[in-house]
């Protein structure tokens, strides 16, 4: 049984210049132990899709479609019941520690408020908890760590305070956003183990959002990647990886260094700009950037097929199948796709 259930959900916000609409028509499930990736260039909705799960919108958003955590339908709920439910069923692991803590107050004071106010356990009892949950996320002395405040610890080490205080009343649905963001290279790893044993202890369904696609694919069940407020593609993990359908996908992909390439080797952007979501394009939101881009992608927005099957993607044209490739062969060939973007003449499809 599903414990996080979307559909159709839309996010638009009110701004000076017209309405703007970050998250469109996002739908997925995800079972108790599973863990999804989200990933997708900045500004694709990624973190504003995680921020209305959690109903922390800014008050110039809107919400439109449905999500439903541990069966109920987080609309449904009156005002007491969501003091008791967003922190405790869903929890939240933001990607920049040091704004998720109060620079005045004691780590310890943090972990334990939110056991009190939505477990209604006394102080005693939700500070034995909360050096349980220190030792739980590998912090040393976790005794000494409790009385500091948070410009006393290590950017690896506020972190782990952060996932410690989001699984302080033990949600069924975690959400990282960007967990690792300005942690070193070895640090990243040890957060990301972390996040995965505890998941596999708790089975607890994970989302986590990032720009890593290499995070994604070895870290999660399966794959969702974002642009312009619109799911591309969704996949099983090593599915999305060896049989990719979308073109924004492949390019992601392409655009991934290589360690097996000499040094200084040119890398492959990907060409243009995210669109801009106070004026999208017309037809695809991608085609103004894709090398498969035909008259259709410019008129008509490709659905999202198969719908609710396993694999699902939004082109026309999708990689490695035979109207893909003869799209790619048809605009190498004149050296221009129909939005106009140049391709290079030599990287002829064969």
């Amino acid at each position: 049984m599903a414990v996080l259930e979307v559909h159709d959900l839309s996010v638009t916000f009110t701004t000076p210049a017209g309405p703007l609409t970050a998250v469109n028509g996002v739908s997925f499930e995800l079972e108790a132990g599973e863990a999804m990736g989200v990933v997708g260039e900045s500004g694709s909705g990624k973190s504003v899709l995680s921020r209305s799960i959690m109903n922390i919108l800014a008050g110039n958003g809107s919400r439109d479609g449905t999500v439903i955590i541990d069966g109920k339908n987080i609309d449904e709920l009156s005002r007491r019941e969501r003091k008791h439910f967003f922190g405790v069923k869903v929890a939240m692991v933001f990607q920049d520690p040091m704004t998720s803590l109060n620079p005045v107050k004691r780590i310890g004071a943090q972990i334990t408020e939110g056991m009190t106010q939505h477990l209604g356990i006394s102080k005693r009892e939700a500070r034995s908890r909360a050096l349980d949950l220190m030792r739980q996320v590998r912090i040393p002395s976790p005794e000494e760590r409790l009385q500091q405040y948070p410009h006393e610890l290590s950017g690896g080490m506020r972190q782990r305070v952060v996932i410690a205080m989001a699984l302080a009343c033990e949600p069924q649905v975690l959400i990282a956003d960007e967990p690792t963001t300005a942690l070193d290279v070895t640090v990243q790893k040890t957060i990301l183990d972390l996040l995965e044993e505890l998941r596999r202890e708790r089975n607890m369904a994970l989302i986590l959002i990032t720009h890593d696609l290499g995070v994604a694919r070895g870290r999660t069940d399966k794959i969702a990647v974002m642009y312009g407020g619109q799911m591309m593609e969704f996949a099983g993990a090593e599915d999305l990886f060896s049989t990719m359908g979308h073109p924004y996908t492949e390019a992601l992909l392409d655009s991934i260094p290589d360690v097996m390439n000499p040094s200084h080797t040119r890398l492959t952007p990907i060409p243009g700009r995210p669109p801009d979501l106070l004026d999208p394009p017309d037809g695809c939101l991608f085609a103004p950037r894709c090398k498969y881009a035909q008259d259709k992608c410019t008129v008509e927005a490709p659905p999202l097929t198969p719908e609710w099957s396993d694999h699902m993607f939004r082109c026309f044209y999708p990689v490695g199948t035979p109207d893909g490739l003869e799209a790619r062969r048809v605009n190498e060939g004149r050296g221009v796709t129909a939005t106009g973007l140049s391709l290079d003449a030599e990287a002829v499809v064969s």
